[in-house]
């Protein structure tokens, strides 16, 4: 009986550590955080660190509006608690800051971060809103706002969606 206890124990805890499959929403916000951290790091692109892994530490605000309403930042996107372990850029709270930290924090674009969340996010569109995209860095306009490397960011980025 306790074999089998050890048994199911085991097998429980390896079949978490293989990511599933990344999910990239196209619905309205609020948009909570993927359940599989890393299956969304590994989407992105970008190497996992461990959770107190504080290189390259930086930190801006991040505020996002679609239609004149604001989308709250949520915890945890960008970390795989379960795993211990966290992208370049996530987030721990929702305060509305993403923190760089890791392996990564320096390259790490603003396209990567709504795949951490998994939220689309391209010219037109961010989640099912799509319409103009504004990107502001420390106000000033971003014109390639997926490309936009966070690390350039000092203080606060802004992303305003108008829909059609």
């Amino acid at each position: 009986m306790l074999a089998l206890l050890v048994a199911v124990l085991l097998t429980a805890c390896a079949g978490r550590s293989v990511p599933g499959d990344p999910v990239l929403r196209t619905t309205p916000p609020p948009w909570p955080a993927p359940r599989d951290g890393l299956a969304q790091i590994q989407a992105a692109g970008l190497e996992p660190s461990r959770l107190d892994d504080t290189t390259n530490q930086r930190r801006f605000t991040l505020r996002l509006t679609v239609d004149g309403a604001g989308v709250p930042l949520v915890p945890y996107i960008g970390m795989d608690r379960p795993r211990a372990l966290q992208g370049p850029a996530h987030t721990h709270d929702d305060s509305g800051v993403v923190w760089l930290e890791g392996r990564g924090a320096t390259d790490v674009t603003l396209g990567q971060f709504f795949v951490l969340w998994g939220v689309r996010f391209d010219r037109s569109c961010l989640g099912a809103a799509c319409g103009t995209i504004t990107v502001r860095a420390d106000g000033k306009a971003v014109a390639e706002p997926a490309a936009l490397r966070l690390a350039q960011v000092a203080d606060r980025l802004e992303v305003t969606v108008r829909s059609r």
